[in-house]
């Protein structure tokens, strides 16, 4: 994965993260799992694309970052959202 990507996703982890409200803001408990679940899905993309860019080469390499971006938002989700 190139520098530029890695910041990239870094800054969009950090945009998304900005977006959500402190605790306490709105209904304590439930902020807390809305944002457990949206920090595991991005935080399993990011992971799950780092992972699919040490794959393949050419075009190959961008299909296994996307995938590994999918299957890793997904499984974070899944892990983060019950």
């Amino acid at each position: 994965m190139s520098k530029t990507a890695l910041i990239a996703a870094v800054l969009a982890t950090g945009f998304l993260a900005a977006c959500q409200s402190p605790m306490g803001a709105r209904g304590g408990q439930a902020n807390a799992s809305e944002f457990d679940c949206i920090a595991a899905t991005v935080g399993g993309a990011v992971i799950g694309g780092l992972v699919g860019s040490t794959i393949g080469g050419g075009s190959g390499k961008t299909l296994a970052t996307a995938a590994g971006i999918g299957g890793g938002g997904y499984l974070g989700n899944r892990m983060g959202c019950r």
